[in-house]
């Protein structure tokens, strides 16, 4: 029996666009757990006060440039959106990816009905980690990353209003969307998302999850 044309549609838009495959860039071999390349700085957290789940916390600006993910760091960026705040993200997504040489592959959900099969797909590639662009992916997220709490999600430039501890968020005021359900918070502002911040909150939200600071919402507004 076929399948119904809706869920080809569906498969078809989760962007069988799954790029960033090399021919060595096997992701089916068996992988240790990654672990970080260098230091957190002073000021990313108080040592003797760790952050708990869902808590946010304000880290020292480039109290994260000291850490880098271990070779062949495996990273889904899942994105969705044509905006100049997503485009941006992805940018400094794949910037990063590139200068670290991260073994990054995308997924590109271009239409409603693919943005939980997107989700689905990356888990089903069993990454370090997934990286979400995209303020239409949040909800989705929500649904789906309590029931899967062994992979760790990173979101930036937007949050999960109740997020489990798999999930870690980089925000800064005029970037706090957390979900349809709560609307689009009256302070954003796409002109905030400069590559400047946007490649900072990559690279710090990767170092929190590198040392095992997740489930918290990193505040970027000094960058």
């Amino acid at each position: 029996m076929r399948p119904p044309l809706s869920a080809l549609a569906a498969l078809a838009a989760v962007a069988a666009l799954v790029t960033g495959c090399g021919a060595g860039d096997d992701w089916s071999v068996p992988h240790p757990r990654p672990t970080a390349v260098g230091a957190l700085g002073a000021g990313f957290v108080d040592p003797a006060r760790r952050p708990q789940p869902e808590a946010t916390t304000t880290p020292r600006p480039g109290s994260w440039n000291g850490v880098h993910p271990p070779k062949d760091y495996r990273v889904v960026l899942l994105t969705s959106g044509h905006d100049r705040p997503t485009r941006t993200l992805v940018t400094a997504v794949k910037a990063w990816a590139g200068a670290e040489h991260v073994s990054l592959r995308t997924i590109t959900a271009s239409d409603p009905s693919a943005l939980v099969p997107s989700v689905t797909k990356a888990l089903d590639m069993r990454p370090d980690l997934v990286i979400s662009a995209g303020n239409d992916l949040i909800d989705p997220l929500a649904m789906v990353t309590p029931n899967h709490l062994a992979q760790q999600f990173l979101v930036v430039g937007a949050e999960l209003a109740e997020p489990t501890g798999n999930v870690t968020a980089v925000d800064w005021s005029g970037a706090s969307f957390r979900g349809e359900g709560l609307g689009m918070s009256s302070t954003y502002d796409a002109r905030t998302f400069t590559d400047r911040r946007c490649a900072a909150a990559v690279r710090a939200g990767v170092a929190a999850v590198l040392h095992d600071l997740t489930g918290i919402v990193l505040w970027l507004d000094q960058v």
